[in-house]
């Protein structure tokens, strides 16, 4: 399939503590095969996944098997690690969706991992309706617990519909266009395109173009912390992420039971991480 990398990027690592933003379809998956990620990886973040269309399958090293769909969050809370596999389910046609991260603040990173489901309720809003999977907004509250300020949102809206939201001004935001195009404040944002908008604001206002527009709506207080971040771990130091990795090739490698948790046998073999770099890791944020 092909990914759009949002964040990070060379011009911004984090929104609120909000730092990946994958946006991918639609695929027919007939032609692309669909997602097929073998189980992998993670520490000292949380993975969100929301689908447009299609369905995934979840399964990770603590106990947890569920069933990615349309319109409801899956959470996992890798903490101090995890693994997980995802793959799309056999009567999938068409696959579209965006899997984020955001990293977990020096306080909970060393914690338990968890899943947590939710399928929030729409919002309708002048022009359109909104779904809110984490956080507040729109006077719809999440139950999902993050660790860190954090809201998340997908916002649909009608050909020209003008929407202003109340926001903290304590929080960035972040505003992701699926379909459609829109203009956020005084950004011009055609698909694809995420647009950014600092502390400081109390309100947000975005105008849908002439086809309306599918949004994803990030945001949250900023982290206040620098995070190393390499294939799928998150740490503080070149050094921690080079101890994780040695880690979980240990353990896939030998079968030993530790930092990423035991697997049910029968399933694909796992991915192999990559070589370190062969310079130092650097902090950003």
């Amino acid at each position: 399939m092909t990914v759009r990398r949002t964040i990070p990027t060379r011009e911004r690592s984090l929104i609120g503590a909000w730092c990946f933003l994958d946006h991918y379809g639609p695929d027919r998956v007939a032609d692309t095969g669909g997602m097929a990620v073998a189980r992998h990886p993670h520490t000292g973040l949380a993975t969100v996944s929301w689908l447009f269309t299609g369905a995934v399958d979840h399964l990770d090293s603590g106990g947890h098997s569920a069933r990615v769909v349309p319109g409801e969050l899956n959470l996992m809370t890798a903490g101090r690690g995890i693994t997980h596999s995802e793959f799309s389910t056999d009567d999938t046609e068409m696959l579209h969706g965006v899997q984020l991260w955001f990293a977990l603040p020096e306080s909970h990173r060393h914690g338990d991992a968890a899943f947590d489901h939710y399928r929030p309720d729409p919002v309708g809003v002048e022009g359109g309706e909104l779904l809110v999977f984490l956080g507040s907004l729109a006077g719809s509250t999440s139950p999902v617990w993050t660790a860190t300020e954090l809201v998340g949102a997908e916002v649909r809206l009608q050909p020209g519909a003008r929407l202003t939201l109340d926001v903290k001004t304590g929080h960035e935001h972040g505003v992701l266009v699926d379909t459609g195009s829109a203009v956020l404040g005084d950004l011009q944002l055609a698909e694809g395109e995420l647009g950014y908008v600092p502390t400081g604001a109390d309100t947000l206002e975005i105008i849908a173009g002439e086809h309306g527009a599918r949004l994803i709506l990030i945001g949250g207080e900023p982290l206040g912390e620098q995070i190393v971040m390499w294939w799928n771990f998150i740490g503080r130091t070149h050094d921690e992420i080079a101890e994780y990795r040695e880690a979980y090739q240990r353990e896939i490698t030998t079968g030993e039971v530790g930092r990423f948790g035991p697997w049910p046998d029968g399933t694909p073999e796992p991915i192999p991480a990559p070589p370190m770099p062969n310079m130092r890791l650097r902090p950003r944020g």
